[in-house]
Protein backbone atom coordinates (compact mmCIF):
# COMPACT_ATOMS: atom_id res chain seq x y z
CA UNK A 1 0.00 0.00 0.00
CA UNK A 2 1.28 3.45 -0.88
CA UNK A 3 1.67 6.15 1.76
CA UNK A 4 -0.89 8.93 1.36
CA UNK A 5 -0.89 12.62 2.23
CA UNK A 6 -3.55 13.05 4.94
CA UNK A 7 -6.20 15.72 4.62
CA UNK A 8 -6.21 18.44 7.26
CA UNK A 9 -9.21 18.73 9.56
CA UNK A 10 -9.18 22.51 9.18
CA UNK A 11 -8.65 25.04 6.37
CA UNK A 12 -5.19 26.31 5.52
CA UNK A 13 -6.05 29.73 6.91
CA UNK A 14 -7.64 28.45 10.12
CA UNK A 15 -4.45 28.73 12.21
CA UNK A 16 -3.85 32.39 11.35
CA UNK A 17 -2.51 34.70 12.60
CA UNK A 18 -0.10 32.31 14.36
CA UNK A 19 0.55 30.48 11.06
CA UNK A 20 -0.57 32.10 7.82
CA UNK A 21 -2.60 30.26 5.21
CA UNK A 22 0.24 30.70 2.69
CA UNK A 23 2.70 28.87 4.94
CA UNK A 24 0.20 26.14 5.77
CA UNK A 25 -0.58 25.46 2.12
CA UNK A 26 3.10 25.30 1.15
CA UNK A 27 3.97 23.25 4.20
CA UNK A 28 1.24 20.67 3.73
CA UNK A 29 0.74 20.46 -0.04
CA UNK A 30 4.41 20.80 -1.02
CA UNK A 31 6.81 19.89 1.81
CA UNK A 32 4.75 17.18 3.49
CA UNK A 33 3.70 15.83 0.11
CA UNK A 34 7.37 15.55 -0.87
CA UNK A 35 8.06 13.28 2.11
CA UNK A 36 5.13 11.05 1.13
CA UNK A 37 6.46 10.83 -2.43
CA UNK A 38 9.97 10.17 -1.14
CA UNK A 39 8.78 7.34 1.10
CA UNK A 40 6.85 5.70 -1.73
CA UNK A 41 9.81 6.05 -4.10
CA UNK A 42 12.12 4.51 -1.49
CA UNK A 43 9.76 1.54 -1.04
CA UNK A 44 9.71 0.96 -4.81
CA UNK A 45 13.49 1.30 -5.08
CA UNK A 46 14.02 -1.13 -2.20
CA UNK A 47 11.78 -3.71 -3.86
CA UNK A 48 13.69 -3.38 -7.13
CA UNK A 49 17.07 -3.65 -5.39
CA UNK A 50 15.95 -6.76 -3.51
CA UNK A 51 14.75 -8.36 -6.75
CA UNK A 52 18.20 -7.71 -8.25
CA UNK A 53 19.91 -8.95 -5.05
CA UNK A 54 21.64 -5.58 -5.05
CA UNK A 55 22.54 -5.62 -1.36
CA UNK A 56 25.06 -2.79 -1.75
CA UNK A 57 22.22 -0.34 -2.47
CA UNK A 58 20.01 -1.38 0.42
CA UNK A 59 21.57 0.64 3.31
CA UNK A 60 21.30 3.95 1.42
CA UNK A 61 17.73 3.22 0.35
CA UNK A 62 16.79 2.21 3.89
CA UNK A 63 18.19 5.52 5.18
CA UNK A 64 16.16 7.36 2.54
CA UNK A 65 13.02 5.52 3.64
CA UNK A 66 13.72 6.34 7.31
CA UNK A 67 14.14 10.03 6.48
CA UNK A 68 11.03 10.41 4.34
CA UNK A 69 8.81 8.13 6.40
CA UNK A 70 9.79 9.90 9.63
CA UNK A 71 9.07 13.24 7.96
CA UNK A 72 5.66 11.96 6.88
CA UNK A 73 4.85 10.64 10.35
CA UNK A 74 6.00 13.71 12.25
CA UNK A 75 4.10 16.08 9.98
CA UNK A 76 0.94 13.97 10.29
CA UNK A 77 1.29 14.18 14.08
CA UNK A 78 2.03 17.92 13.96
CA UNK A 79 -1.18 18.73 12.06
CA UNK A 80 -3.26 16.77 14.56
CA UNK A 81 -1.51 18.36 17.55
CA UNK A 82 -2.72 21.77 16.34
CA UNK A 83 -6.22 23.20 16.28
CA UNK A 84 -7.86 26.59 15.61
CA UNK A 85 -9.51 26.10 19.03
CA UNK A 86 -6.24 25.11 20.69
CA UNK A 87 -4.26 26.73 23.45
CA UNK A 88 -4.75 26.90 27.17
CA UNK A 89 -3.33 24.18 29.39
CA UNK A 90 -3.79 20.42 29.70
CA UNK A 91 -6.01 18.91 32.35
CA UNK A 92 -6.44 15.63 34.17
CA UNK A 93 -3.81 12.90 34.20
CA UNK A 94 -1.69 14.54 31.50
CA UNK A 95 -1.47 17.71 33.59
CA UNK A 96 -0.54 15.64 36.65
CA UNK A 97 2.22 13.86 34.70
CA UNK A 98 3.58 17.18 33.47
CA UNK A 99 3.71 18.43 37.05
CA UNK A 100 5.46 15.22 38.13
CA UNK A 101 8.18 15.23 35.48
CA UNK A 102 8.66 18.95 34.77
CA UNK A 103 7.62 20.62 38.03
CA UNK A 104 4.66 22.40 36.44
CA UNK A 105 3.30 23.43 33.06
CA UNK A 106 5.63 26.44 32.89
CA UNK A 107 8.56 24.06 33.30
CA UNK A 108 7.41 21.96 30.33
CA UNK A 109 6.74 25.04 28.25
CA UNK A 110 10.19 26.46 28.93
CA UNK A 111 11.94 23.15 28.24
CA UNK A 112 10.10 22.29 25.02
CA UNK A 113 10.36 25.85 23.71
CA UNK A 114 14.08 25.83 24.43
CA UNK A 115 14.60 22.47 22.74
CA UNK A 116 12.70 23.59 19.65
CA UNK A 117 14.30 27.02 19.39
CA UNK A 118 17.91 25.87 19.78
CA UNK A 119 18.06 23.05 17.25
CA UNK A 120 21.16 23.44 15.10
CA UNK A 121 19.96 23.21 11.53
CA UNK A 122 16.66 21.47 10.87
CA UNK A 123 14.58 19.37 13.22
CA UNK A 124 11.80 19.17 15.77
CA UNK A 125 11.15 19.63 19.44
CA UNK A 126 9.21 16.73 20.97
CA UNK A 127 7.39 15.77 24.13
CA UNK A 128 7.45 11.98 24.27
CA UNK A 129 6.58 9.09 26.52
CA UNK A 130 9.57 6.94 27.47
CA UNK A 131 8.23 3.39 28.02
CA UNK A 132 11.49 2.22 29.61
CA UNK A 133 11.52 4.78 32.41
CA UNK A 134 7.71 5.27 32.34
CA UNK A 135 8.10 9.03 32.16
CA UNK A 136 7.55 12.04 29.94
CA UNK A 137 10.70 13.40 28.28
CA UNK A 138 11.55 16.35 26.05
CA UNK A 139 14.10 15.90 23.30
CA UNK A 140 15.27 17.34 20.00
CA UNK A 141 14.86 15.46 16.75
CA UNK A 142 17.55 16.40 14.26
CA UNK A 143 16.22 16.35 10.70
CA UNK A 144 13.40 13.82 11.10
CA UNK A 145 14.79 10.92 13.08
CA UNK A 146 18.34 11.40 14.36
CA UNK A 147 18.81 11.88 18.13
CA UNK A 148 15.37 10.52 19.01
CA UNK A 149 15.03 7.90 21.72
CA UNK A 150 14.07 4.95 19.54
CA UNK A 151 11.56 3.37 21.92
CA UNK A 152 9.83 6.62 22.87
CA UNK A 153 6.42 7.67 21.54
CA UNK A 154 6.04 11.35 20.60
CA UNK A 155 2.77 12.87 21.76
CA UNK A 156 3.44 16.55 20.94
CA UNK A 157 5.85 17.82 18.28
CA UNK A 158 6.90 21.30 17.15
CA UNK A 159 8.29 21.64 13.63
CA UNK A 160 11.49 23.72 13.62
CA UNK A 161 12.44 23.36 9.96
CA UNK A 162 12.72 26.76 8.27
CA UNK A 163 9.91 25.96 5.85
CA UNK A 164 7.55 25.92 8.84
CA UNK A 165 8.09 29.53 9.84
CA UNK A 166 10.63 31.54 7.84
CA UNK A 167 8.23 33.27 5.42
CA UNK A 168 6.37 34.74 8.39
CA UNK A 169 8.84 34.98 11.28
CA UNK A 170 12.13 35.28 9.35
CA UNK A 171 15.01 34.36 11.63
CA UNK A 172 13.12 34.85 14.92
CA UNK A 173 12.29 31.19 15.51
CA UNK A 174 11.49 31.78 19.19
CA UNK A 175 8.49 33.99 18.30
CA UNK A 176 7.10 31.24 16.09
CA UNK A 177 7.51 28.67 18.86
CA UNK A 178 5.77 30.97 21.35
CA UNK A 179 2.76 31.20 19.03
CA UNK A 180 2.52 27.44 18.62
CA UNK A 181 1.42 27.12 22.25
CA UNK A 182 -1.75 29.06 21.32
CA UNK A 183 -2.65 26.27 18.87
CA UNK A 184 -1.92 23.07 20.83
CA UNK A 185 -4.91 20.73 20.92
CA UNK A 186 -4.47 19.29 24.41
CA UNK A 187 -7.28 16.80 23.91
CA UNK A 188 -5.28 15.25 21.06
CA UNK A 189 -2.09 15.22 23.14
CA UNK A 190 -3.96 13.66 26.07
CA UNK A 191 -5.31 10.85 23.89
CA UNK A 192 -1.80 10.08 22.63
CA UNK A 193 -0.52 10.15 26.21
CA UNK A 194 -3.18 7.66 27.30
CA UNK A 195 -2.29 5.28 24.46
CA UNK A 196 1.49 5.65 24.84
CA UNK A 197 1.61 4.91 28.56
CA UNK A 198 -0.18 1.60 28.16
CA UNK A 199 3.16 0.30 26.86
CA UNK A 200 6.08 -0.36 29.18
CA UNK A 201 9.40 -1.84 28.13
CA UNK A 202 11.93 -3.50 30.41
CA UNK A 203 15.57 -3.63 29.35
CA UNK A 204 16.53 -5.80 32.32
CA UNK A 205 17.66 -9.20 31.11
CA UNK A 206 17.22 -12.19 33.43
CA UNK A 207 20.27 -12.95 35.52
CA UNK A 208 22.22 -16.19 35.08
CA UNK A 209 20.78 -17.61 38.28
CA UNK A 210 17.17 -17.00 37.24
CA UNK A 211 17.38 -19.01 34.04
Amino acid sequence: MSYLLPDLTYDYGALAPAITGEIMELHHSKHHAAYVTGANNAIDALAEARDRRDTASLPGLERALAFHLSGHGLHSLFWQNLSPEGGGRPEGELAAAIDEFFGDFDGLQSELSGATSTIQGSGWGALSWDPVGSRLVVHQVHDHHANAALLSSPILVFDAWEHAFYLQYRNVKADYVDRLWDLVDWSDVAKRFDVARTTTVSLNLPSEGSR
